[in-house]
Formats: C-alpha cells, structure tokens, sequence
C-alpha cells in the first residue's frame, strides 16, 4: 500500500513539474516574441526609407486587414515569411515588416493602391535581434530599470546589429519592452507589442 501510495505521488510530483516547466517555456516564449515584435516595429518606422517616402507617422495595421495586393505578392515572392509589422502612413502607404522562412529579415514599402514600391534599406540589421543575458547588460540600463521600474524583473534582452537594446520587463501582471541606445542611455518604452497574422491567417509562431 505504502508503495502504490508513494509511486501515485511521483506521478503526480512528476506531472506538476512538468506542467511548470511548460508555463515558463511559454512565458519565455512570449516575451522573446515581444523583442521580437518590437524590434520590427521600431527597424520599420525608423528605416531611411520609411522616412523618406512616408508622410507622417505609422499607423500599425493587422495583417489579416492588408490588401489582398499585398498579401499576394508576400506569398508569391517570400514564401514562408511572416508578417511581423505592418504599418499605413496618412497617405495610405503600407511598410511590412517580413522575417523570411531562413530566419532573415526583409521590410518592404507598398504604395496605396498595394503596388510593390522598393524594399527598405536598413531593416534587416535593425530587425535581427541576438540574444543577450541578463547578467551581461550594461550597468547603465540595469540601473535604469532598478530606479525607474521599482517592482519590475528584467526578463529577457537582446541587440540588433546597430547595438540597440531591447529589454523586456515584467512585474506580476505586465509586460514592457524597453529601448536603450549602444550605449546604455534610455530611448523609449515601446508601446505592447501586437501579434500580427501572418499572410495566410496564421497567428506568428502558430500560436
């Protein structure tokens, strides 16, 4: 009896575990997403030529509400990627934001009547994020979130290729992503990140 009582625990101490190992796997998941997502956003709008040949600031755009142009072309010239940003300017233009089905990255401008316009110049080094631990960020932006962000732990982090930071927050219930410069100093708190559809409906990641 002792025994059976003893193996029903281990079942059930091993079922627990895993159940929290899975909670946390997909918390993690989620806040690299939104790196990820923020990332996007910020290499879109910044990009020389969103600036250039947009008027006015982005206004983000699901991605299951892009022109069926547009979603077209994605599909027929970038099979696999995902939608990670889209984003009309007031004249109707659209940028997207792509990461390609080889884990590279690729924003495109498209004109209002969703007509391919030209591919965006600095997107793909601002969109790629690598990964970057906790016990490694600069003490600039560790000492930042410490007095500014009082009851928030630092989650997850990591740098474009033009040494951007993005930081991701969390207290018990919210999430923030943070933007530093190469330096340490603090850009901005991103707005929270959305979870685009991708071309054919399907929710980043698969999720």
């Amino acid at each position: 009896m002792k025994k059976s009582l003893f193996f029903v625990f281990a079942l059930v101490g091993l079922f627990l575990a895993s159940c929290n190992r899975d909670e946390v796997s997909a918390v993690e998941d989620d806040l690299t997403e939104s790196l990820q997502l923020s990332a996007a956003r910020a290499a879109a709008t910044s990009d020389t030529v969103t600036k250039q040949k947009c008027k006015g600031k982005l206004t983000e755009v699901a991605a299951a509400d892009l022109p069926a142009a547009i979603t077209s072309y994605i599909s027929s010239n970038y099979a696999g990627a995902e939608i990670q940003f889209a984003g009309k300017d007031s004249a109707g233009q659209i940028v997207v934001g792509l990461k390609l089905a080889d884990g590279t990255h690729q924003g495109l401008l498209f004109n209002a009547d969703g007509t391919f316009n030209k591919a965006l110049e600095k997107y793909k080094r601002g969109a790629k994020l690598t990964k970057v631990e906790v016990s490694a960020l600069p003490a600039a932006i560790t000492t930042y979130i410490a007095e500014k962000y009082a009851g928030y732990e630092i989650k997850n982090a990591g740098t474009n290729t033009e040494g951007v930071y993005f930081v991701a927050i969390k207290n018990t219930d919210t999430v923030k992503v943070l933007q530093f410069d190469a330096k340490g100093a603090f850009v901005e708190e991103k707005a929270a990140p959305t979870h685009p559809e991708g071309p054919k409906g399907k929710r980043k990641g698969g999720r």
